[in-house]
């Protein structure tokens, strides 16, 4: 099995003791690495450390867990980089929720202005990670799991020599959350979902080796009074997917069905950020707690990410260090796998693992109803990438106003002023 070094930027984040939990349950593929945590917040960074390793002792895992505030430190001599960060943290993501909606726009983390600002901030940073990965462990392949991943990846893919694959659950969880929503049991759905990270839909879809839409037509036409759906929003996904005849990612909500998102978004009392940043303290009494016990266990309800649910970050170093040849969902450049395309857009697609990297399996195309709408956030994705890696505001305003939630010069202009004046400590100036 594999012995590597895998540095983890973002290790002290509230997901890094899920991620190295998941670690620590595949230790034998990995016996004899070590994991170098490194972040920014000392504090946390030394409670993950200490947590992670009485995890280590109590599995008994030949695994070793390093801890530094030097990202170089991290990086040297590394086989594989995990990178998982938030600048400005969940303070900065209520700012890309709040600031849209108050100019009546929808308001999200990966998507419209919000994303867009994620973007420009991670990969500010990126640059400087890819940099010193260069000069530090030139071979090292970077695994992204910061948002929005697509857009991370198109930017490092078009203007670095570090290999990039970017991950995200999506296109596993999509297909079993729908069935679940249509009160179906997940376990026989099987799907081959692709396009672009938050947008991807099924090429095809099997419920217990039978087509799966028709199924899903059946539930949707049992009224809600007669037991049928209850839940609005799940009938909304129900109703795309018939409507598309594919199954689509939960973040297609707010493309085809914007204004009612919109309204609900602006009438609730509070934005996700707020929510989640209500729930972090108790994550970190949690892992707090825990790192007291001999045996530690992770709570799902008060841990975020990677406890019991798949953690494909983990999944697909295994087989990309061990070889494997395993097939996985990843974000890589499509090189004309996707043949809705350009050849050098990052793509979400199954792809096969191992050590010569991710490479895309072709043969796929999109439906043809939600064509249209995915090649728009592909020309948004490429100028997104290039406005922020060197671009001013005068790119990163095209990038916005590209984007099929925004589309309004106005509307752009001061959605991007607002939201970088609010940013301005994580922006670079050209993009002032």
């Amino acid at each position: 099995m594999a012995r590597v070094k895998i540095a983890y930027i973002g290790g002290g984040s509230t997901r890094a003791p899920g991620t190295v939990a998941s670690f620590i349950r595949q230790w034998r593929n990995f016996a004899g690495s070590e994991i170098a945590l490194m972040d920014l917040d000392e504090e946390k960074l030394g409670l993950v450390r200490d947590l992670a390793r009485r995890m280590i002792e109590a599995e008994g895992a030949d695994l070793t867990v390093s801890a530094t505030l030097d990202r170089c430190e991290a990086l040297d001599g590394c086989d594989g980089v995990l990178s998982s960060y938030r600048p400005g943290g969940f303070e900065a993501r209520y700012q890309d929720e709040i600031i849209p909606l108050r100019l009546g726009a929808v308001g999200q983390e990966t998507q419209g202005a919000g994303g867009l600002f994620m973007a420009l901030r991670a990969i500010h940073v990126a640059q400087g990670l890819v940099r010193d990965m260069e000069e530090l462990c030139p071979q090292a392949t970077l695994f992204n799991y910061t948002n929005p991943v697509n857009i991370v990846a198109q930017a490092v893919a078009d203007h670095s020599p570090v290999r990039v694959i970017s991950l995200c659950e999506g296109p596993v969880v999509f297909p079993r959350e729908i069935a679940e929503v249509a009160g179906l049991d997940p376990e026989p759905v099987r799907a081959v979902m692709l396009g672009l990270n938050h947008a991807c839909w099924s090429a095809q879809a099997e419920y217990g080796g039978r087509p799966f839409l028709p199924l899903l037509a059946e539930r949707l036409a049992v009224p809600p009074e007669e037991g049928g759906v209850q839940d609005p929003w799940a009938r909304r996904w129900l109703e795309l997917a018939v409507a598309m005849d594919s199954l689509p990612a939960s973040y297609m909500k707010y493309y085809f069905f914007e204004d009612e998102m919109r309204r609900e978004l602006q009438a609730k009392s509070t934005t996700r950020a707020q929510d989640i940043l209500r729930e972090v303290p108790s994550y970190w009494a949690h892992y707090a707690e825990q790192r007291r016990e001999e045996k530690p266990e992770l709570r799902p309800e008060l841990s975020r990410g990677g406890i019991f649910e798949l953690e494909i970050a983990v999944d697909v170093m295994d087989s990309f260090f061990n070889d494997k040849n395993e097939v996985w969902p990843t974000n890589v450049v499509g090189r004309g796998s996707v043949a809705d395309f350009a050849d050098d857009v990052v793509v979400e697609v199954p792809c096969v693992v191992g050590r010569e990297g991710a490479r895309p399996i072709a043969g796929h195309r999109l439906p043809p109803g939600p064509r249209g709408l995915v090649g728009a956030l592909a020309e948004y994705q490429q100028l997104a990438a290039r406005a922020a890696w060197s671009g001013t505001r005068k790119d990163a305003v095209q990038a916005l106003v590209s984007n099929p939630l925004v589309r309004q010069l106005p509307l752009a202009e001061a959605l991007y002023d607002e939201l970088a004046h609010a940013h301005r400590a994580h922006l670079p100036e050209r993009l002032w």
